[in-house]
């Protein structure tokens, strides 16, 4: 996946993480339901890194170690029936906790169907873009 343009904010900058791959309880099946499912993620954040790029420090920016490691721990942490809520779900927590004006996050699960490599869905969402599948206090759980 290519990175995307910052569609009309040129002070917005993007950072991404490629094929994050991570075991996720999700699916609507019961057979889905027994066990974790490896998923792999796509995500691009839209932030400004300007002030980054000029004092080289981590606290001006967005550190994408921690974003990883936020999405393991929540993802340990619920079950999910839909890719989609669970997308919406990582979505609302990056514009949240992670100062992100914009994110693109993409989701598939991999070898889910017999011949098909993945299957999955993309959402784009921007800061105040309210989510009625986020349930209350997810952004919360696991805060670190």
């Amino acid at each position: 996946m290519n990175p995307i343009p910052s569609q009309g904010n040129p002070s917005l900058d993007q950072i991404f993480v490629r094929e994050l791959r991570a075991p996720a309880w999700i699916g609507i099946y019961d057979w889905e339901q027994r066990q974790p499912q490896q998923l792999e993620f796509d995500l691009d954040l839209f932030v400004a890194t300007a002030q980054a790029g000029g004092t080289d420090d981590i606290r001006d920016t967005v550190d994408y170690g921690k974003v990883v490691e936020r999405i393991r721990a929540v993802l340990a942490d619920r079950k999910f029936n839909l890719l989609e809520a669970l997308a919406e779900a990582v979505a609302q927590l990056l514009l949240r906790e992670f100062s992100v004006q914009r994110v693109r996050v993409s989701v598939a699960k991999i070898a889910h169907m017999r011949d098909v490599k993945r299957v999955g869905v993309a959402i784009e969402r921007s800061v105040g873009t309210a989510s009625a599948c986020d349930p209350p206090g997810f952004a919360d759980s696991n805060a670190g």
